[in-house]
Parts: C-alpha cells; sequence; structure tokens
C-alpha cells in the first residue's frame, strides 16, 4: 500500500514538475487541457479512495462456506502493458497508468510513436520518477509493438483503432492474457425536434470540434429531422463562432490534425454531402476548419468509418423510429447521443424503443481503470 501510494505521488509530481514541458510537448502534438487536469483528477480520485478498494471484501456464507472465513482479496494481475494512442497523448498513458499502479501491478508503457514531442517526453522525463524496476517506457513502432506482443504479459490495456484491437487480442490469446480494448466507433447523435436548439449546438460542436474532432467519443454524425436541419443549423454556426470566433484558424482555441496522412484522409471524406458551415483547410498548418456537412448519404465515404476529426454530417431522418432503424442497422457504436425535451426519448435507455447500446459504456472522458483481479478466500 505504502508502495503504490509513493508512486502515484510521484505522478503527481512529474504532473506539476514537468506542467510546461508537458503544455509544450501537447501544444505541437495535439491539446493542451485534457492532458493535465483530467489525469490530476484521476489521481486524486485514485488516492482519496485506494485504502478502501484495496481491502478485502467480506461476502456472505453458504452451507459449502459456513464454517470458513469467507472474502474477496483483490490482487495484482502481474506485469500490464499499456498501448497509448495519439490523440491524448498524456492522459491515455497516464489514467491506465495510475489505476495499474493503484492495483499493484508492474507496467510497461508503450506511447504513441506518432505524437513524437509526447513519446519523447514520457520516455525521457516519465522514469526517473517512478521505480524502475517495476515500470518502464518502451518507444516502438509498429513491427516493434508487434514483436513486443509476443511476450506474456498478464493484462493489456489498449487504447485505438477496432483493426488493431484485433490483433492485440490475437497476440494476447495465445498466452490467455485478459484486455481492455477501448476503441472507436461511429457515435449517433439524435436530435428530437422537442429540444433546446442553442444548447444542443452548443454541446454538439464541443463534443464535435474539442481537439479537432480527434475523440473516440465524439458525435459522428446527427440524425434529426428537416426541420430540425434548419434550426439546427443556424445554431451550430453560432456556437462555432463564439468558440472559435470568425476566423477559427486563427483561434488559439482549435486544434490541429495530427499528421499529415490523417489530414488527406479527412479532406477527402469534405467531398461527401455539401459543405454549410467551414470547409476551409490549410494543408501546410494541418488544419481543417469546423466543418457541417448535409445532404449526407448513407453510402457516402464519411459514413463508411469513424471521422475523427472537425466534421460533422447531418443525415435527416423522418422520426424517432427511422433514427433507430438506421443506428440498428450499423456498427453498434461507442456512445449514443440523444436530445429530447419529450419524455419519450430520454437518456436512460438512450433511445427508448429497440436501440442497441453501445457494448462499452465509455461516456466519460476519464474513469478509474483497476487492473486487479479477485480472488475468494476461504
Amino acid at each position: 500500500m505504502e508502495f503504490r501510494v509513493a508512486q502515484l505521488e510521484a505522478l503527481g509530481r512529474f504532473l506539476d514538475e514537468k506542467k510546461q514541458e508537458i503544455l509544450e510537448a501537447t501544444a505541437l502534438d495535439m491539446a493542451e487541457f485534457s492532458e493535465i487536469l483530467l489525469c490530476k483528477n484521476e489521481l486524486h480520485e485514485t488516492l482519496n479512495n485506494l485504502s478502501h478498494w484495496t481491502k478485502d471484501e467480506h461476502v456472505a456464507k453458504n452451507m459449502v462456506t459456513r464454517l470458513d472465513s469467507a472474502f474477496i482479496r483483490k490482487d495484482p494481475y502481474g506485469v500490464v502493458l499499456i498501448i497509448a494512442p495519439w490523440n491524448y497523448p498524456i492522459n491515455l498513458v497516464l489514467v491506465p497508468l495510475i489505476g495499474a499502479i493503484a492495483a499493484g501491478n508492474c507496467v510497461i508503457v508503450k506511447p504513441s510513436e506518432m505524437t513524437k514531442n509526447s513519446e519523447k517526453l514520457v520516455a525521457e522525463a516519465l522514469p526517473s520518477y517512478l521505480d524502475k524496476d517495476c515500470f518502464a517506457v518502451v518507444t516502438a513502432g509498429a513491427q516493434e509493438t508487434t514483436r513486443l506482443l509476443e511476450n506474456k504479459f498478464d493484462y493489456i490495456f489498449y487504447t485505438g483503432t477496432p483493426s488493431v484491437g484485433k490483433i492485440v487480442m490475437m497476440a494476447a490469446a495465445k498466452h490467455l492474457t485478459p484486455v481492455t480494448l477501448e476503441l472507436g466507433g461511429k457515435n449517433p447523435c439524435y436530435v428530437s425536434d422537442t429540444c433546446d436548439v442553442q444548447i444542443v449546438a452548443q454541446r454538439v460542436a464541443w463534443g464535435r470540434f474539442f481537439n479537432a474532432g480527434q475523440t473516440c467519443i465524439a458525435p459522428d454524425y446527427v440524425l434529426c429531422s428537416m426541420e430540425m436541419q434548419e434550426k439546427l443549423l443556424v445554431a451550430l454556426s453560432k456556437a462555432v463562432n463564439d468558440f472559435y470566433g470568425s476566423n477559427p484558424q486563427e483561434s488559439p482555441n482549435f486544434g490541429r490534425i495530427v499528421g499529415y496522412k490523417q489530414f488527406q484522409r479527412l479532406q477527402e471524406m469534405l467531398n461527401s454531402g455539401q459543405v454549410v458551415i467551414g470547409g476551409e483547410t490549410d494543408e501546410a498548418q494541418r488544419y481543417i476548419a469546423p466543418t457541417v456537412l448535409v445532404d449526407v448519404q448513407p453510402s457516402d465515404p464519411i459514413m463508411q468509418e469513424e471521422i475523427f476529426g472537425p466534421i460533422l454530417p447531418i443525415i435527416t431522418v423522418a422520426n424517432v423510429d427511422e433514427a433507430i432503424d438506421f443506428i440498428n442497422s450499423r456498427e453498434r457504436p461507442l456512445v449514443v447521443y440523444a436530445f429530447s425535451s419529450n419524455s419519450k426519448v430520454e437518456p436512460t435507455g438512450c433511445l427508448k424503443p429497440g436501440l442497441r447500446l453501445p457494448r462499452a459504456p465509455w461516456q466519460v472522458f476519464s474513469a478509474t481503470f483497476i487492473l486487479q483481479k479477485p480472488s475468494l478466500g476461504l
């Protein structure tokens, strides 16, 4: 317990003492806010609850255990591999690392090679704050990571794309290693005719355009009626202007695309439908303006994969039943968003009548991941 607390407190010092370096690295690579504030919140949550989480959980006895002392004890898995993505290059290293340390594991961290500045910072600075016998940072590209996965780990935590997630899971299956896969998805956002349009526009614009849209739980497309689309376009235009000004390219609050390959992929997506808000691009700066598309068809390229950029397509539907049918006809998303003032369309079921819910409730930016396994003590 004392060792875990010491390592967690060392992570806190890393965030404090390297704050400027983190801000500079993430500003060059990606965003700022999420990389420090949310990590510190996660750290405080863990330190405040660690003593409670590590206690044995006493359970009711049955006929077999009546003469025994029955309890559940949480044991560390052992050696954990954390493979982090590029879109939140500090957050998605430290958040699972905090959970792994809290649960008593040793950890190998593999930061994303696509965010070079953050990777260098993590590789050079983080090990000096942690016990080197228990925690290590490995820098690796795709080939080296494939070789890394050939080793036997006791738990693997991967954040990234479904295609790479399949590779991670196949490698883990050879050793029966448990995994957490936090993958992307095309997250639908249904907007009913009964809602406060200004509030909806502000929330959708924030979720879609934060970090230049490079967030796995961002709303990926909007489903609404034709009448609501007209109202929403006006409100979205105002929200974008309120957030980023008349020229978002000059706004200090609007991010850039992580690399040129991703920029070109997103630029091709702009050929889907019709641009009604934004659409400007600057390859030299990897800039794509906050963009809204209409007249988008389900067969268009932008609807075939997760967008992962600052582009929001709108598809019109006649009613909520048609929206549900549309969502259910596609792969299950990571998150479903619904906006309505009608009690028949409410978040308790996301969209009540027959919608298949996401497989995993990754509906917050930060969540405590405790990588430990329960064992029954008799």
